[in-house]
């Protein structure tokens, strides 16, 4: 689930990778990090945005009324302060004082208002909007079954006071207020722009920094807001590239040209050689990678079919492939998150993947037809699409055609079209079993797979009630075995290891279970050269 910018400043940023590491050519301190965004951002309007690439950048120049501590608990954001009712269901937040956008103008609860009625709205299109449902009327208003947008349960009191309805408790809800989809929107801007509202001559924001370059499949530049309310970044500027080649990048980030790499910049193959060096760094994400099979496209509209596809993985080969970029699993709320349970899910059985073929009517994979299957050309997706098509064949029998696509191409497909089975992920938005197991929901924007079973809604909402972690790990149970073993619309493979080369000059860039890159924290540590030992300068 970020923005972007121009090159004016380019032949300073290529001369810092000469030098000490935070300095420049001339010896003047540096005040830009490099980094590879990977691809094009699809969206930066965060009542539309869906894919980490767009998240990032928003999250850099946008904040929430909650921002998560260093142990990823909510504390005050954009809100100073909230109260709950007694009973759970209403919150009255105050916004912070002294808040202005990028213009100048002041924040006010309107604008969080706003926003959300726009999310929501059903003309608006956005995937997300289910993420809010939380709040009363909010699913019926998305839906159509109420017009009014004064019935849903967000209204503000006046300019500092927002106040929130929910339809029941949920213990989660002011994790969620981290996230994008809540952010705060200025209407007279959107209504004056129109689609070109997050051009960087248009966007207002309220961040650590500022969008004001974009050059599309390029690179894009976030600069310091002069005005943000909090503590000023001490990094001035983030230049932040669009290189889809991480052979390429990586050589991009050991020539200097790069402080920071993720996991788009590093190529399996290059794990051996990079994992015992001081600047490689590897953090277990909350992010499950699943396969996902459109139900309603036929043969797969045949559980026995996607329960043997699913059984035909072999998840220690494709996480052997990509050379400790994951750990394997086979269920789908992940490892060190309430309601992680490894007993659940369909094991590696050839034999018993080869018997439900044969039940569903396609012995051996007799008579089965040629199916695709979707991938986005990012990262080390090919290696494994190549696995997954070889392991079909040999354990199933059938001919499964391989199609990748550009990443914004492939969101726009498995919005509108998905194919018989596609690659995809799910990061954590909010460090709750929530937040993964309402993907799936009937009503959810983000499933593709086109899968609805009401009892695993029924057992989903139950356990977002319930404030005992224990009864809401049993209702998660319940529901994965329905996920997972019963109709099973996806097959969950392996849990990220985010992989990370961080210049050892780069301080305060701390990769963590969420993902959540914020430059705001970080900074340039005097003294210390590219290669982390100290410097004259």
């Amino acid at each position: 689930m970020r923005g972007i910018y121009a090159f004016a400043v380019l032949a300073i940023l290529l001369a810092a990778g000469s030098g000490c590491g935070n300095r420049t050519k001339d010896n003047t301190p540096r005040d830009t990090i490099n980094v590879n965004l990977g691809n094009e951002p699809p969206s930066l309007d965060w009542s539309l945005a869906t894919d980490s690439t767009s998240i990032t950048v928003i999250n850099n120049i946008m904040e929430g009324l909650t921002q998560f501590s260093s142990d990823f608990t909510p504390e005050p954001g954009l809100a100073e302060s909230w109260k709950v009712s007694e009973d759970g269901k209403t919150y009255t937040f105050k916004i912070r004082e002294g808040v202005k956008w990028t213009d100048g103008k002041p924040l006010t609860a309107g604008d969080f208002e706003y926003s959300w009625k726009r999310v929501l709205d059903p003309a608006t299109g956005g995937d997300y909007a289910y993420s809010l449902y939380d709040v009363e009327n909010a699913e019926e208003y998305n839906t159509g079954k109420i017009t009014d947008p004064d019935m849903v349960g967000v209204r503000a009191l006046d300019d500092r006071t927002l106040e929130v309805r929910l339809k029941r408790p949920a213990a989660y809800f002011p994790s969620m207020l981290a996230f994008i989809t809540t952010f705060p929107q200025r209407k007279d801007v959107i209504e004056k722009y129109g689609q070109q509202w997050t051009d960087p001559a248009n966007i207002v924001t309220l961040g650590p920094y500022a969008l004001t370059s974009w050059r599309h499949h390029d690179n894009l530049i976030l600069t310091e807001n002069s005005g943000y309310w909090g503590e000023k970044p001490r990094i001035k500027r983030v230049r932040m590239i669009m290189n889809e080649n991480p052979s390429s990048a990586l050589a991009q980030y050991e020539a200097g040209e790069l402080d920071y790499a993720d996991s788009k910049s590093i190529p399996p193959l290059e794990v051996p050689r990079l994992k015992d060096l001081p600047d490689f760094k590897t953090t277990l994400q909350f992010r499950g990678n699943y396969i996902a099979f459109n139900v309603e496209k036929p043969p797969f509209d045949n559980p026995l079919v996607r329960k043997a596809f699913a059984a035909s993985i072999d998840r220690n080969s494709i996480v052997g492939l990509i050379q400790g970029a994951g750990i394997t699993t086979k269920s789908w709320i992940p490892k060190n998150m309430l309601g992680y349970n490894p007993d659940i899910g369909i094991d590696y059985n050839p034999e018993q993947a080869r018997e439900w073929l044969k039940e569903a009517g396609y012995p051996a994979g007799k008579g089965f037809p040629v199916a695709t299957f979707l991938w986005p050309d990012v990262s080390n997706n090919r290696v494994i699409a190549e696995a997954l098509q070889s392991m079909w064949k040999e354990n199933l029998g059938v001919e499964v055609e391989l199609m990748n696509q550009e990443w914004k191409v492939y969101l726009s497909t498995i919005n509108t079209d998905p194919p018989e089975i596609h690659r995809a992920g799910w990061g954590a938005d909010f460090p709750d079993p929530h937040n993964f197991m309402s993907l799936f929901t009937c009503t959810s924007g983000n499933n593709r797979t086109r899968w609805c079973n009401r009892e695993y809604d029924r057992l989903v909402e139950k356990a977002a009630e319930d404030r005992d972690p224990d009864k809401r790990k049993a209702d998660y149970d319940q529901a994965q075995k329905i996920l997972l073993e019963v109709d099973t619309p996806i097959a969950p493979f392996y849990i990220s290891n985010q992989q990370n080369m961080i210049k050892p000059y780069v301080k305060g860039l701390a990769p963590n279970p969420l993902d959540l890159v914020l430059f705001k924290y970080v900074y340039f540590e005097e003294g210390v050269a590219k290669d982390g030992s100290e410097s004259a300068n």
